[in-house]
């Protein structure tokens, strides 16, 4: 009896000076495994890439798009590290030149970064700018000077930090420039469910916004804040009937205030009843 072996179709690789992850087909029986090295024919031309996993549904699910971006050509070979090292020299050269060429056109917008696609089809400059900015001067001159395709993307300034920062507070590598495909959504009031400092130095990121890592045991915070009685409520212990006047969410405790004004920090599973309900507390509105 034989079995049958199907071979992955597609996989989800991480490409770009951006670090998109996308879903890659594969042409032929050849097969690839995690942190492969390969080269890829995406939308922007021929570059490279790495391979993170099979594009299984569940693993598609988790991704911006599910829509394939190209295919793997090859596994990457040394020529095309060494020819990738050459072209990171060359981007020195091309970042110089057209933030001098910005200069001269007075335009008000500031040079982030460049990136040479690996097969010379474009070279892309990431740049931040508070208006709309006409270039369309600024890009016909560095095709004439550079002979190839030219691409201006605006970013903002977490993709700045994406592009640039280095570590965080933690002494760990940025998490935008790691593992997050997508820059989540992060408020102030996040930051006070978990009762975190809220001195902006401290809970602010490299990019000046608050950090993303405030999202990441938010829903958790949330749901175990759901489950305790609130602030405010009347609980029963066997100490006697009191109001909650703070919740310690992590530990499931509560601070009690009783008849007698005496306060203590009682368990969870102390609380005998909840005698009356104060209003539900207001949902935290994330914000960009």
């Amino acid at each position: 009896m034989s079995i049958e072996i199907t071979m992955p179709s597609r996989y989800v690789v991480r490409y770009g000076l951006i670090r998109h992850v996308a879903p890659f087909s594969v042409k032929g029986p050849q097969t690839y495994a995690r942190s492969d090295s390969v080269v890829v024919r995406s939308d922007r031309g021929m570059e490279l890439g790495e391979v993170l996993c099979e594009a299984t549904e569940r693993a598609v699910k988790f991704l911006p798009s599910s829509e394939t971006k190209g295919h793997i050509v090859r596994f990457a070979t040394l020529e095309d590290e060494q020819s990738s090292g050459e072209l990171h020299e060359k981007e020195r050269i091309e970042f110089h030149d057209c933030a001098e060429m910005i200069r001269e056109r007075k335009l008000q917008m500031e040079l982030i970064d460049v990136e040479h696609v690996l097969g010379g089809e474009r070279i892309v400059f990431f740049y931040l700018a508070e208006k709309r900015v006409d270039f369309r001067e600024l890009v016909k001159a560095l095709a004439k000077k550079f002979h190839t395709r030219i691409e201006m993307r605006q970013i903002g300034v977490r993709d700045e930090a994406k592009l640039l920062a280095d570590y965080g507070d933690c002494g760990k590598p940025v998490c935008c420039n790691t593992h997050l495909t997508q820059m989540p959504p992060v408020s102030m009031k996040m930051a006070k469910v978990q009762r975190a400092t809220l001195d902006p130095t401290k809970i602010s990121g490299r990019c000046g916004r608050l950090k993303c890592c405030l999202r990441y045991e938010y829903d958790t915070y949330q749901e175990i804040r759901r489950e305790l009685p609130a602030v405010g409520n009347m609980v029963v212990t066997k100490q006697g009937q009191g109001k909650v006047l703070r919740q310690e969410i992590l530990a499931r405790k509560l601070l009690i205030q009783y008849e007698d004004q005496r306060r203590i920090m009682v368990d969870e599973s102390e609380i005998v009843t909840v005698v009356k309900r104060s209003k539900p507390a207001e949902a935290v509105k994330p914000a960009e």
